[in-house]
């Protein structure tokens, strides 16, 4: 018997190809009357043509003409999307790791401190829910720089996973572990460095993966409302221009990207899982 990730592979890659086979197919359907119509009535000249979402294979060639090439540089508007991509990973890891600088210490101490998470509690519930784009026209009015102000929208849908889990984290380290490290006469900050944080480490990186998926997502709707550069200016450009293979492309992009994202937040938790 084949081994289970064997099985799930083969699993996923026939489920892909009937998901691919099946789209292929209805893009390529025979036409209805009305479609027939339709087209009759463009070839006499009546109306405007229709886009029509794109079969895979056209997603296929349009991938391989972006990515022979992906960092070409041919004007504003016309960049590789190597170029595209690497903008919106520079905001991301930008605002990702300013939100990090701010939420762990600040967690460390909501964790450590019953009085702190009480005083502080109030001010995390109210800011938590806010949409991070809610604070974009704000952000632009102070700021009054677009990158600038994507870099501070991912800080703040950034800070909050990581906070609370930092703070959880923390908070849930064994007290039998800070009594043999106040036993041995350890201060307060070398216990916090040699027995919470190596305990804390994993629920901290889980929402620091957490905190990455969310800042890859927001980037995108920034980067429609901003424009310049990035991902998400490159998804909008293409739809203003009609252009749904490039559109699907991008998509399919995006998701790659945070899939690489999330596997390496992934391999840096699970390596510093320890067993009880």
């Amino acid at each position: 018997m084949l081994p289970l990730n064997l099985q799930a592979l083969l699993v996923s890659v026939l489920l892909l190809l009937s998901l691919l086979g099946l789209w292929e197919w209805a893009v390529y359907a025979p036409a209805t009357e009305q479609q027939e119509l339709t087209e009759y009535e463009l070839l006499m000249g009546g109306g405007e043509p229709q886009a029509r979402v794109p079969p895979p294979s056209a997603v296929l060639g349009r991938a391989v003409e972006e990515l022979s090439n992906p960092f070409y540089d041919a004007g504003p508007n016309d960049k590789g999307i190597g170029i595209q991509l690497g903008y919106s990973i520079g905001r991301v890891l930008s605002g990702y790791f300013l939100a990090a600088l701010i939420a762990i210490p600040s967690g460390f101490v909501i964790g450590m401190s019953p009085l702190m998470y009480r005083a502080l509690n109030p001010y995390i519930q109210v800011l938590r829910p806010v949409s991070p784009l809610a604070w974009m026209p704000l952000a632009l009015f102070i700021i009054q720089d677009s990158t600038a102000s994507a870099v501070f929208v991912i800080f703040i849908c950034s800070i909050w996973p990581m906070l609370i889990n930092t703070a959880f984290g923390v908070a849930s380290v064994r007290r039998d572990w800070i009594n043999v490290a106040r036993t041995h006469e350890l201060g307060r900050l070398r216990t916090a460095f040699t027995v919470i944080l190596p305990a804390a480490a994993p629920t901290i990186l889980t929402g620091m993966r957490i905190s990455i998926g969310i800042a890859w997502l927001v980037i995108v709707a920034a980067e429609m409302l901003v424009g310049g550069t990035g991902i998400g200016y490159y998804v909008w450009n293409e739809w203003n221009n009609l252009d749904l293979t490039s559109v699907v492309f991008s998509i399919l992009m995006i998701g790659l990207v945070g899939m690489v994202l999330d596997l390496a937040l992934s391999f840096i938790t699970r390596s510093v899982q320890y067993a009880d």
